[in-house]
């Protein structure tokens, strides 16, 4: 009897150190196994066996094969690889969408410089059709800078859907892999310790699946883990995974969205939500980076594009007849887009009810920023947040916001629409002169001083504000009162009768007649010293003048005076730091 239970304590004793070594040496091989966790033999006393008035011991057992694992630390690495993801991803994306905006002799800005040269060129000789048609050649290169470099960015927006998709397609993998790996915990027997070698298949299979999108992990009694997106939408719930989707925007079919599909019904996830991973990086840049970048370009475009069109259509070609007004157009910029909500109220024919049309009305005060437009509380009112900063307005069919007159027509209730002022004005941008006699290069109006004057006082610039001119044939004789800048001026006719007339104070640097008003649809910018009984003089320019320009700035160089963005002119370093 007590052999047997000496050899019995023995063999357990045996029999528990060969356990170890077998796990140490299972340690051993998968030491370079990614997800691996390092197990341990835990060993217990046997309980004793009571003889004789006391309790003998019998050996040790086996209690169980744990692994060095912290559910915590577990947690906290995949929050950070989560975080990490998403912000390399987003970096990678930037850093494409950083080399659509070439510095130097590539870039936007150097295209725009060299165009207002070749204007400045012009000016000096405006007869000279050669110096005409490098001014043309350089608007042709600028809007194709323009047009290619919106080209990459739908080519960015191209990439960034691809990538979805493909990511979705790797979460979609590993959540069914999740899924399968709890099946197989499920259905080991009851009160039989969890297989580690599973566990750590499992928690590698959630560190995989934390780089794509952040998730919360929740143990379940019978062994299962439920996963769950950060916003709350259930990945995993037993054997069971739910799947991912990329589907079209609902507010802008060019961007894509990525929904969780259960029960045939598609739910669309906010990028908000989502919290960290590669999921998050792409929707990030994609619909804040993205959109930025677009915006600026297409308002760079519209504010350059559209101001030149203003000061074209107001100047003088060489086109027959002489002296007359352009009126055409320079460049072709891409319209204001309004883009129904997928949900908006349809016809038969899948067409959305309700409508609404922009009009760009002052190119200066374009915003950066897309808008989301909807029904407001009281009846006949809209809702317009500005999404670049988030301000809202209250709006009525007709009023002008940032520059654009909004004009909404047959509303539905319900109705959404995002609204694009300047998202697309680059992408079809174009110069649309071929002629280079068809350049409006002089000035409608000449400015001459009498030879009379006593002071220095001279023009620097004539800048045309109204086109046609209020009295078309008009002419403005100015007349300085004393030696301070005050002056009388008085507006003739066509015929020489006077029509109209003022008076006012010049101060240096400042431009004649103050802010806002004008004289007959320009004002002046004028240097020297002028002294009582000083005379200047505008008039139509005649046929000859729009050869010679009779050495008035070129109406385009109106430009150098007129803010594109921001208070910035097109002469003073800024187009040089785009």
């Amino acid at each position: 009897m007590g052999n047997s239970i000496l050899t019995n304590i023995g063999l357990k004793a045996m029999a528990a150190q060969f356990a170890g070594l077998q796990t140490t040496g299972h340690n051993i091989a998968n030491a370079s196994v990614a997800g691996y966790s390092r197990q341990q033999v835990q060993l217990a006393t046997s309980p004793g066996q009571w003889t004789n008035g006391a309790f003998y011991g019998r050996g040790v057992d086996i209690s169980a094969v744990t692994r060095a694992h912290d559910s915590y630390l577990t947690s906290e690495a995949g929050n950070t690889a989560a975080m990490s993801s998403m912000d390399s991803t987003r970096l990678a994306q930037l850093q494409s969408l950083e080399a659509v905006f070439q510095p130097g002799e590539s870039g936007l800005g150097d295209a725009t410089s060299q165009l207002f040269k070749a204007m400045a060129d012009v000016s000096s000789n405006p007869g000279d059709l050669s110096s005409r048609r490098v001014v043309l050649a350089r608007a042709s290169d600028l809007a194709a800078r323009f047009r290619d470099a919106s080209n990459s960015l739908d080519t960015l927006q191209v990439g960034v859907t691809t990538a979805l998709k493909a990511t979705v397609t790797e979460i979609n993998g590993l959540t069914s892999s999740i899924a399968s790996v709890n099946q197989q915990i499920s259905r080991q027997p009851g009160g039989v310790q969890t297989s580690s070698d599973l566990l750590d298949q499992r928690d590698e299979l959630i560190a995989k699946l934390s780089s794509k999108v952040r998730v919360d992990r929740i143990d379940n009694a019978d062994g299962t883990t439920s996963i769950s997106i950060a916003g709350g939408q259930s990945l995993v719930l037993g054997a069971k995974s739910n799947q991912l989707t990329v589907m079209q925007d609902v507010n802008d079919p060019s961007r894509s969205a990525v929904a969780l599909s259960s029960g045939g019904v598609n739910q669309v996830i906010k990028e908000e939500s989502l919290g960290g991973g590669v999921v998050a990086g792409l929707l990030t840049f994609q619909n804040q980076d993205l959109v930025d970048g677009r915006n600026l370009i297409g308002r760079l475009a519209a504010s350059i594009g559209m101001a030149v069109n203003d000061q074209q259509a107001r100047g003088i070609s060489l086109q027959p007849p002489l002296g007359q007004v352009s009126g055409s157009a320079f460049f072709d910029v891409g319209a204001p887009k309004a883009i129904p909500n997928s949900g908006n109220l349809r016809d038969s024919t899948g067409q959305p009810m309700g409508g609404v049309a922009m009009t760009v009305t002052a190119p200066s005060a374009l915003q950066a920023s897309d808008y989301q437009l909807q029904a407001g509380s009281a009846a006949g009112t809209w809702q317009l947040t500005r999404l670049s900063d988030g301000v809202v307005r209250t709006i009525s069919s007709g009023d002008v916001v940032d520059g654009v007159r909004i004009d909404i027509t047959n509303p539905q209730g319900g109705d959404k629409f995002l609204l694009q002022p300047v998202g697309r004005a680059a992408s079809t941008m174009k110069a649309l002169l071929s002629d280079p006699r068809d350049l409006a290069a002089a000035s409608p109006l000449v400015a001459t001083t009498h030879p009379a004057n006593t002071g220095t006082v001279k023009v620097s610039s004539l800048q045309v504000t109204a086109s046609p001119l209020p009295t078309p044939g008009g002419t403005v004789q100015i007349a300085f009162t004393d030696d301070n800048g005050g002056y009388n001026w008085t507006l003739l006719d066509a015929n020489g009768n006077g029509v109209g007339g003022g008076s006012g104070t010049w101060t240096t640097g400042k431009s004649l007649p103050a802010p806002p008003g004008d004289f007959n649809g320009f004002t002046l910018q004028i240097e020297g010293v002028p002294r009582s009984g000083d005379v200047l003089s505008v008039a139509p320019t005649s046929p000859t003048g729009v050869v010679t320009n009779n050495g008035n700035a070129l109406s385009l160089l109106g430009l150098r005076d007129a803010n594109l963005v921001d208070g910035h002119t097109a002469t003073d370093g800024w187009a040089q730091a785009m």
